[in-house]
């Protein structure tokens, strides 16, 4: 379903279910394990083996429950597992990169929205299209797309159940980059071993102030943090160095 691959400072995690990884229970939990793995590794690239990144939910599993209480219960659930996995993904201190080579909707591209970097073909899709169905995007697409983008872009994908294409998706922040497909592998190894390159405590750091710029909390932490890493060994030979060059 995923299959994780561990080289020195970095993660590859190919999204494997095919023909389109579409989202279930096994699914997420492996997804869990996933995130839980990478040991040392800096920065996880999740990557797609089938032609799509993600379809989102399984089909088939929605026409088995949709039409009971106890069926319709399943997948609130199901929702509140993928909530939990992204979320956890999310607060990782390992920097995550979604590389979108393929179609992301619904699930799929809430997936990529919990990752820290996206970078998608110019081709790709990307949508969150619940509303065509009387549903919304239950896996934190509305939080996190309207923090990303702010509120009128994340109407227009989600009230609007619209569509867009990589191209269109970088130029709404949606994604941080869009490249030519042939490209898109190489670009989003190269920006994997970028950071990976970069310390790991510091990388940590960062993530855990950026995520609570939301708050008046996340000054204090600024501080904190500042002071956790002034006074780690590799940060003084870093900084160091750079003081050194400046002479």
């Amino acid at each position: 379903m995923i299959r994780l691959e561990i080289a020195g400072p970095i993660a590859v995690a190919t999204l494997a279910r095919p023909p389109v990884n579409a989202i279930d229970e096994a699914w997420i939990e492996r997804l869990q394990e996933v995130v839980r793995a990478p040991g040392s590794a800096r920065v996880l690239l999740v990557r797609s083996g089938e032609r799509a990144f993600s379809a989102g939910a399984d089909l088939a599993l929605m026409r088995a429950r949709f039409d009971s209480e106890a069926g319709r219960a399943q997948m609130v659930a199901l929702a509140r597992a993928m909530q939990r996995a992204y979320a956890a993904l999310e607060a990782s201190p390992v920097v995550s990169i979604a590389e979108i080579g393929g179609p992301a909707m619904g699930g799929g591209l809430e997936l990529a929205l919990a990752c820290d970097f996206r970078v998608a073909s110019l081709d790709a899709k990307l949508g969150l299209p619940e509303a065509r169905l009387g549903l919304l995007p239950g896996a934190g697409g509305t939080q996190r797309l309207t923090r990303l983008c702010g509120a009128p872009t994340a109407k227009r994908l989600i009230l609007g159940a619209e569509v867009v294409d990589g191209a269109e998706a970088a130029r709404l922040g949606i994604v941080h980059w869009a490249v030519p497909p042939p490209a898109l592998p190489a670009r989003a190894m190269q920006f994997a071993q970028d950071l990976a390159a970069l310390p790991a405590e510091s990388l940590a750091a960062c993530k855990r102030c950026i995520a609570a710029a939301h708050g008046a909390e996340g000054y204090e932490l600024e501080l904190e943090a500042t002071g956790m890493l002034l006074a780690g060994a590799e940060t003084q030979r870093r900084v160091r160095a750079f003081l050194e060059k400046r002479r």
